[in-house]
Order: C-alpha cells, then sequence, then structure tokens
C-alpha cells in the first residue's frame, strides 16, 4: 500500500500542551491573552478577528457565540479629511455639512448593527480615504 495523499501533522510536545491550554480557556482569560499580545507583542488577530472558543468536549464549559453584528466607529481621519467627509456622507446618506460634522467629532458611530460584509466594506472604504474606524 502507497502512503501517497495521506499526510500525517507530526505535532511537538510544546505545540500540543499550548493548544490546549488555548483551547481550555475561558472566554474572559481569552481576551485577556489578546490583549496582552497585542499590548506586549504589537501581535494583533486578523480583520474581523476575535477568539471563537469552541464547547469544552466534556460538556464542561457553555458554547461561547460568535458575534455577528458590531457598531462601527470612525475613530480618525488622519490628513485626508475632505475624503472621509465624502465617504462618511455616502455611507450614511447625511448631508454634506453633517457628514463634516461627525468626521470632526471623532470617534462617531457611522453604523450600528452591522454585519461583518457591512463591517469589512466600510472598513475598506474610510481606510482608502484616509480614515480609521474601530468595531465594537
Amino acid at each position: 500500500m502507497s502512503d501517497e495523499g495521506t499526510a500525517v501533522a507530526e505535532f511537538s510536545a510544546e505545540a500540543k500542551e499550548m493548544g490546549d491550554k488555548i483551547a481550555g480557556m475561558t472566554l474572559k482569560q481569552a481576551k485577556e491573552l489578546s490583549d496582552y499580545l497585542k499590548d506586549v507583542h504589537g501581535i494583533e488577530p486578523a480583520a474581523g478577528g476575535g477568539v471563537v472558543m469552541a464547547a469544552a468536549a466534556d460538556g464542561g464549559g457553555a458554547a461561547v457565540e460568535e458575534k455577528t453584528e458590531w457598531d462601527i466607529i470612525l475613530t480618525g481621519f488622519g490628513d485626508k479629511k475632505l475624503n472621509v467627509v465624502k465617504v462618511v456622507k455616502n455611507l450614511t446618506g447625511a448631508s454634506l455639512m453633517e457628514a463634516k460634522k461627525m468626521v470632526e467629532s471623532c470617534p462617531a458611530t457611522l453604523k450600528e448593527a452591522a454585519s461583518k460584509e457591512d463591517c469589512d466594506k466600510i472598513k475598506a472604504e474610510i481606510e482608502e480615504a484616509g480614515g480609521s474606524i474601530e468595531l465594537k
């Protein structure tokens, strides 16, 4: 028999131990780890990221639901305020003057309870215009 096409992954004892510890974390511990990695090592989760945890295999832990809606907060406009104002105007349907006031009063909520797809689209548009957003 040939072993072609069937790869078996080999994991070190250290990787297994660390993986088992991470899989067994509570949501609070996972958030703390995420904050530590960001603050101390400058490591951030992938875009839209957040730690998604599965229920413990023995049923000992409660399942954690993955977040499906976020508020989109404009946190800055960089050196291209006019470009950001135009994007905010188009995204929110506000008048030019209202959009300008929103941008100048950062942080400003652009959209509440937005889907992941909306968040990704709006983030790309704002960042392309020179602004920055935060998802809450």
